[in-house]
């Protein structure tokens, strides 16, 4: 099953602000870097399941996964929820920040 996949406008923020402060400082390695993380969210098209359950998703109501990107100390949570054939992205955020909350996850 193919899903489709949304991304909300509080996750499109999120990726525009990270892709802004990359570009500053090295802008064709920004565009890289997005070309990359996108590509990691449309692969989410397929089998979004195989990505484990989010630390928030213990203090929401929908199931909450997230999907990894990156690597050593440059790691992004992508937090997302699964409705019947459509998989919402619902905010991106640096693996050293803190947890997210309720506000930060499902913000527009």
């Amino acid at each position: 099953m193919l899903y489709r996949v949304v991304i909300t406008t509080n996750a499109k923020n999120n990726l525009r602000d990270y892709y802004a402060r990359a570009a500053l400082a090295a802008p064709s390695t920004a565009d890289r870097w997005l070309s990359r993380f996108e590509s990691a969210l449309e692969s989410l098209s397929r089998h979004p399941e195989r990505c484990g359950l989010a630390p928030e998703n213990d203090a929401v109501a929908p199931v909450i996964r997230q999907l990894l990107f990156g690597r050593g100390v440059s790691i992004f949570r992508v937090l997302f929820t699964i409705r019947e054939d459509e998989v919402q992205i619902l905010h991106i955020r640096r693996g050293a920040m803190l947890t997210a909350d309720a506000a930060d996850v499902f913000a527009e």
